[in-house]
């Protein structure tokens, strides 16, 4: 596989991972809506992927070692990752009383995080469980921080 789509497709899925777990967890813990829940996973497929798929596509022509090309490869699959990513997270939302989706999505998360983390401990050829249980933990500390932000708000402001 090509670096720049490996640069977007690990940023992406990463970026798509967090963000939406982050998000979702936020707005159950403060709102308990699965309309406000979808709206975020759907705010955050559109407008969080082109801006990541901006963000990738600056870097990368700021680095000046890459191609047109290549260039547009990593941001092309920066966006197509991370929207793909965040809509899966709709399904149990769709499907499940959202307590129960929120968990499923939870889990969900955490093994295509997991998977990635083995796939770059294989590729780096280091030892796979350090580099899983380093990104789950950040992955962790998002989704516990986001829950009692959540919270805290609706606490305030209710």
């Amino acid at each position: 596989m090509k670096q720049s789509i490996k640069t977007g497709f690990s940023f992406g899925l990463t970026s798509g991972i967090i963000t939406t777990l982050g998000l979702m967890v936020g707005l159950h813990s403060g709102t308990q809506s699965q309309l406000a829940v979808i709206g975020g996973i759907l705010t955050i497929a559109i407008a969080d992927a082109f801006s990541d798929a901006l963000g990738i596509h600056i870097s990368e022509e700021s680095r000046n070692t890459l191609g047109a090309q290549e260039i547009w490869e990593a941001t092309l699959t920066t966006f197509a990752t991370k929207f793909i990513v965040a809509l899966s997270f709709v399904v149990p939302v769709v499907l499940l009383p959202l307590a129960a989706a929120i968990g499923v999505s939870i889990l969900w998360g955490l093994l295509l995080l997991a998977a990635l983390s083995i796939h770059v401990a294989n590729v780096q050829r280091i030892l796979r469980w350090k580099v899983v249980m380093e990104h789950l933990l950040i992955a962790g500390v998002v989704v516990v921080l986001t829950h009692y932000v959540g919270q805290w708000i609706a606490d305030t402001l209710r």
